[in-house]
């Protein structure tokens, strides 16, 4: 992460790799061409982050806290999944990069917002704790992604695109119902391992492997700048011309 704060340099950085990132993903996102779009210099970009995977990393909580934004003002589960699918489609480019390795560190590791206010709404509705509903809220994840980069990847549109984003509503609906009336009691396959935790950042695997000590703090102070009000209008800005 940044070693200096210097907030207007970090801006353009980070705006900087969003346009690039807009234009051609990855192997557009150079750090020569991120020093260049933010009218600075490399070496000045190195004092600030160790290599492209760094700014990556900052670019996806950015677009993480924009996306948990749109959805955490939702009055409903069925609003919140709606809100989430309209920024997938809307923001394609910017949805993307947060599933490159998402279940690989350092992305592992990082908070992720949207996936436990989603959790948490599970909880309101079902009852227990949020934690308890982590393999419901897999599948529902699920769900939604794969609908989303359905359309984005197979180009959907039209009459096409609206029946797929609200049948997939429809069987959010579905099987949230379905949970209720069971309360998660049947399923199919092992029971959810303890040593499997997602959305809690440095104590989150996907195994039995540890987590790299002090990434949470790290990610929750890098969250804490993404949610800053101008880094979310200039990530609306970006990609709103993506």
């Amino acid at each position: 992460m940044p070693r200096h704060a210097d907030p207007e340099i970090e801006h353009r950085i980070l705006d900087a790799a969003c346009r690039l990132w807009s234009r051609g993903g990855t192997r557009a996102l150079t750090m020569r061409g991120v020093a260049e779009a933010a009218g600075t210099t490399t070496p000045t970009l190195y004092e600030r982050y160790n290599d492209r995977d760094d700014i990556l990393r900052a670019v996806r909580l950015r677009i993480r806290a924009e996306l948990f934004a749109t959805v955490s003002r939702s009055r409903s589960l069925r609003q919140a999944c709606e809100r989430y699918l309209q920024f997938a489609l809307a923001h394609r480019h910017a949805y993307e990069v947060l599933f490159d390795g998402f279940a690989q560190p350092p992305s592992l590791h990082e908070p992720w917002p949207t996936f436990n206010y989603l959790r948490q709404q599970l909880a309101e509705r079902l009852g227990g704790t949020p934690r308890t509903h982590t393999r419901l809220m897999l599948a529902l994840w699920s769900l939604m992604h794969g609908t989303a980069m359905l359309s984005i990847r197979g180009g959907v549109s039209g009459p096409l695109r609206t029946q797929m984003f609200h049948s997939c509503l429809d069987a959010i609906e579905a099987i949230v119902s379905h949970a209720e009336h069971t309360r998660d009691k049947t399923h199919s396959g092992p029971r959810w391992p303890a040593n499997l935790i997602l959305g809690e950042e440095a104590d989150s695997k996907v195994g039995g492997g540890k987590s790299p000590s002090g990434r949470g703090g790290s990610a929750r102070r890098a969250l804490s700048r993404a949610r800053s009000p101008r880094s979310r209008s200039t990530l609306s800005r970006v990609y709103s011309r993506s």
